[in-house]
């Protein structure tokens, strides 16, 4: 597993796919101990930038996400990492997926209906 963490201060971008519609989930990052941790658990686990600790996705709301393949890129600066999601989204605003916006004539569209109520996961936190 040599991985190279040395390009982004220690991290590397983890792109979150689900393994069974190849739909892209979200984008985190990972430092070695979250890349160790992801490997031993089962389940994925990234480096918080803004809070600047380790944290399983699903720790607060319970949509864990399953690990069940990781790639690497051929420069081994960045995974990609196949998931079955446990819950019916994995974005924090109550979508299936972060990218869940697109862009329309200019304009940033909403094009996804939400999956479940943020407010009720994460008590107005979102």
């Amino acid at each position: 597993m040599n991985l190279d963490f040395s390009k982004l201060n220690g991290l590397l971008p983890a792109v979150i796919q689900d393994c069974q519609t190849g739909r892209v989930l979200m984008v985190g990052f990972m430092n070695e101990e979250a890349f160790r941790k992801t490997v031993e658990t089962g389940f994925a686990t990234f480096y918080s930038r803004s809070r600047n600790k380790l944290w399983m996705k699903g720790e607060s709301s319970g949509h864990r996400l399953v690990v069940r393949e990781i790639s690497t890129d051929c420069d081994e600066d960045c995974v990609l990492v196949k998931v079955e999601a446990l819950g019916p989204g994995v974005c924090h605003e109550g979508y299936q997926s972060c990218f869940f916006r697109t862009l329309k004539d200019g304009q940033w569209v909403t094009t996804d209906e939400r999956s479940y109520d943020p407010g009720n996961v994460y008590g107005g936190k979102a």
